[in-house]
């Protein structure tokens, strides 16, 4: 029992021994006299590179610059037929002549398919046929009804059983038409999948017709953009079928109905007539409609803004003092936006041709007034700008 008591005490005392240890490392402090050296050395000794204070922040900047921007929006659309139509038979029917060659440019009114009208044609004769008799009575009862044989009642008959023939002649006649499909407008026909002999229902398609005389496309853009686009106005049409190429059309018409589905407004313009017929419809088009155009746009890299509380800032660099004590501030500068290009925004007010603009580092100048070294990274090492030193770094903005 005395050994386990002794072994307790040796153990509590030596925990105590190394937690005094412990806190006396922690909490010894240094000599005044030793702190105030090393404070004042630390701040007479300049960095290992030269240049500024070690305090002073460093940052990227660039200049504000002048580029030609265009408002502009891109879609996808497709080209149409000035008119286009499959061509179907009102009533069924076997095919008894095949007018037309594949892919052939056919004339309005020209017989395309003919259905076998046999039936049609002997109801036509037929009516014909009752049609002479009822004349024949109507003439005849006339004469007797002017030597008074006969009744008026007898002639008024004898001209409504004329009527009915007429009728009767009308609608043979109708029924006769539709056994025959002719073109409604000029235009090429496209490859048929029809044989003669062959039975058709009504409404099967037999032949697609297109009139590609003049050819449209048509395309969407986001709501945002309908009280801007107008009929009348250009717009650049390429085809990937046709690299390099470039079109212009001329808007027709926009669509009062918007997508609900996709938020969009339909456009169609008009292509101008094709010389070498190489403009197909249904050919994949992208459109690059123009709103505006901007000579000479103020322009600053993205990375310069600093959004805050709904707005747009930028940090501006500028010189204060004279000689040895000129030096570089820093201005948190609120600026209107415009159209972006690219990795480019355009800057519509709060900033001038030539302004100095931070694009690395905006999170270390906490305050207007801030002095600032500009950090050159295209130098080795990263050097820094003397304090004159405003130009942008000497790389252009990417178009």
């Amino acid at each position: 029992m005395s050994n386990k008591s002794l072994y307790v005490v040796v153990a509590v005392v030596g925990i105590g021994l190394a937690s005094a240890a412990a806190w006396w490392f922690q909490n010894r402090t240094t000599p005044p006299e030793l702190a105030d050296a090393s404070v004042g050395a630390a701040q007479q000794a300049p960095p290992a590179g030269g240049g500024r204070p070690v305090g002073v922040p460093g940052v990227e900047v660039t200049q504000v610059k002048t580029l030609r921007i265009q408002d502009d929006a891109q879609a996808v659309g497709t080209l149409r037929s000035r008119q286009s139509v499959t061509l179907r038979p009102e009533v069924s029917g076997r095919i008894a002549h095949i007018g037309f060659a594949d892919g052939a440019r056919v004339r309005r009114g020209q017989l395309l398919v003919q259905l076998d009208d046999v039936l049609q044609r002997a109801e036509l004769s037929q009516a014909q046929a009752q049609l002479s008799i009822a004349r024949a009575n109507l003439k005849r009862n006339q004469e007797l009804v002017a030597e008074n044989f006969v009744a008026q009642r007898v002639l008024d008959e004898s001209q409504a059983n004329l009527q009915v023939a007429e009728a009767q002649v009308a609608l043979a006649q109708a029924r006769l038409q539709r056994m025959r499909v002719t073109a409604p407008f000029d235009g090429t026909v496209g490859l048929r999948s029809i044989n003669l002999g062959e039975y058709v229902k009504d409404g099967a398609d037999l032949i697609n017709l297109e009139d590609t005389s003049a050819l449209t496309v048509d395309f969407r853009l986001p709501e945002r953009y309908q009280t801007r686009i107008a009929a009348g106005q250009s717009v650049q049409v390429q085809l990937d079928a046709l690299p390099g190429q470039s079109f212009v059309a001329r808007v027709q018409a926009v669509d009062p109905l918007l997508d609900a589905n996709g938020r969009s407004v339909a456009v169609r313009a008009v292509l101008p007539p094709s010389p070498a017929g190489d403009l197909r419809p249904g050919m994949f088009a992208r459109v690059l409609t123009v709103f505006a155009v901007n000579e000479a746009a103020l322009v600053v890299p993205e990375e310069a803004l600093v959004p805050q509380g709904g707005k747009q800032f930028v940090f501006k660099l500028e010189k204060e003092g004279e000689g040895d004590a000129a030096k570089l501030v820093s201005r948190r500068t609120e600026v209107q936006l415009g159209v972006r290009q690219g990795a480019l925004v355009q800057v519509v007010a709060g900033l001038a041709e030539g302004d100095t603009v931070v694009v690395a580092g905006q999170q270390r100048l906490q305050r207007d007034g801030t002095a600032v070294r500009v950090v050159d990274v295209n130098k080795p090492g990263g050097g820094t700008r003397a304090a004159g030193a405003v130009s942008a770094p000497s790389s252009a903005p990417a178009k």
